[in-house]
């Protein structure tokens, strides 16, 4: 597996932590440092992969690989919180931009799930070649996809945390989209903004057919490692029976967690704080033993 080293700051994080005990602004509790190194790695496909690794100033020989959602990117917020709690523990986090997302190579139209499972586990192999005995995986919505997809083609992962994960990408964009849409995308290589913009956005339709491809109840099955899964029962735009038949196909340790009104984004600060907090806690517990 080919990979380069982009860009090795050696930058010096702290991270501030709040004892959480009172909900008025306290003086920080606890001063935690890590070490961040930005760099990139090549794909199969030899597609440029930017990425940033950061580790406790200690070190360690614990990682979580971080996937982040669609039309977001590595610097997610939800990637930053879970980066900043799992420092505190000794865990490190690898987060990278997906294919045409962010930092990496590639024109977003491009991207298919079978891409984004590919870079998913150069990411994986790159961890271990870096001599990291412990890896979690955690994905966000598209993400949670292409990580559920990639654990069940692995049997070296101590965890897996799934954030409001796609399951089936194709049923969510025929409920999102309806016909009209459908054929509209097909004509066009175009979507409506799925995340509320006004343009737009170029996608080719042979992301549908790739999805169509890639539905992940059937793999699910094939799991080894302990999976958390977390979502809003108020999810807009990932349907609640995509969780709860995951959960199901699941045979390995897992547990289920539906937060009660929160939303696809988690917006609201109390649902945010719960979801990050489920997943940190799987990652901790499972990759610190």
């Amino acid at each position: 597996m080919a990979w380069r080293l982009a860009m090795a700051m050696g930058q010096l994080i702290i991270f501030t932590f709040w004892n959480g005990k009172d909900p008025r602004p306290q003086p920080p509790t606890l001063l935690q440092s890590a070490m961040e190194e930005r760099l990139s790695f090549d794909d199969p496909c030899g597609h440029r992969v930017s990425a940033i690794l950061t580790v406790p100033d200690a070190g360690t020989d614990r990682i979580a690989v971080l996937c982040h959602g669609f039309l977001s990117s590595k610097t997610s917020s939800t990637n930053n919180a879970l980066t900043r709690s799992l420092i505190d523990h000794g865990v490190g986090t690898f987060c990278f931009d997906f294919f045409g997302q962010g930092d990496s190579e590639g024109p977003f139209e491009q991207i298919t799930t079978t891409l984004g499972v590919q870079q998913a586990q150069a990411a994986i192999d790159i961890m271990k070649q870096k001599g990291y005995r412990r890896i979690g995986l955690m994905g966000s919505s598209f993400g949670g996809l292409v990580s559920t997809l990639t654990a069940a083609q692995r049997t070296d992962l101590a965890c897996l945390a799934l954030k409001c994960p796609v399951v089936d990408f194709a049923e969510e964009l025929r409920l999102g989209f309806g016909p009209d849409e459908m054929e509209r995308w097909e004509a066009t290589d175009t979507i409506p903004n799925i995340m509320g913009g006004p343009d737009r956005i170029k996608l080719r339709y042979a992301f549908y057919d790739d999805a169509m491809r890639c539905i992940a109840y059937d793999p699910a099955r094939l799991i080894m490692a302990p999976t958390v899964i977390v979502q809003g029962d108020k999810d807009e735009h990932v349907p609640l029976h995509q969780s709860r038949h995951l959960y199901d196909a699941l045979q390995a340790k897992k547990h289920l967690e539906m937060l009660p009104g929160a939303d696809h984004q988690f917006t609201k600060a109390d649902d945010f704080k719960r979801m990050t907090q489920v997943i940190a806690d799987w990652l901790i517990q499972h990759l610190t033993v």
